[in-house]
């Protein structure tokens, strides 16, 4: 089973370039009012509405801590900082927002995972 996480944004072409452009996600389907994207296993919605839905964080996951670096020297205008072990989570991250205010996370773990 797959899933899609939607959100309402004011400026769609905008945004779907960001995540595109930007982050590296690719188009997977175009509809009257929405796109679809994918990265990697995550799919998201963007819909055009008469406001953003900003709330929740979208994380991005690596496979490794260069991986975030990397993306991180991308988005650096965009970061609330640099990279961090996060001990925690046992988890090495950054945070950034969109164009509209959503914030992203970027993320690799520092332990073993079962594959998806």
């Amino acid at each position: 089973m797959s899933g899609i996480v939607f959100f309402g944004t004011e400026s769609l072409e905008p945004i779907v370039d960001f995540y595109v452009e930007d982050i590296g996600a690719e188009r997977w389907l175009k509809q009257p009012d929405c796109t679809i994207l994918t990265y990697d296993n995550l799919l998201l919605g963007f819909c055009a509405r008469e406001s953003a839905e900003t709330d929740g964080t979208i994380t991005f996951v690596f496979d490794t801590a260069n991986e975030v670096d990397a993306m991180y020297d991308r988005l650096a205008g965009r970061a609330l900082g640099e990279p961090v072990e996060n001990d925690r989570y046992r988890i090495y991250q950054f945070f950034a927002e969109d164009p509209e205010g959503r914030t992203l996370e970027f993320q690799t773990f520092r332990h073993e995972t079962d594959s998806l």
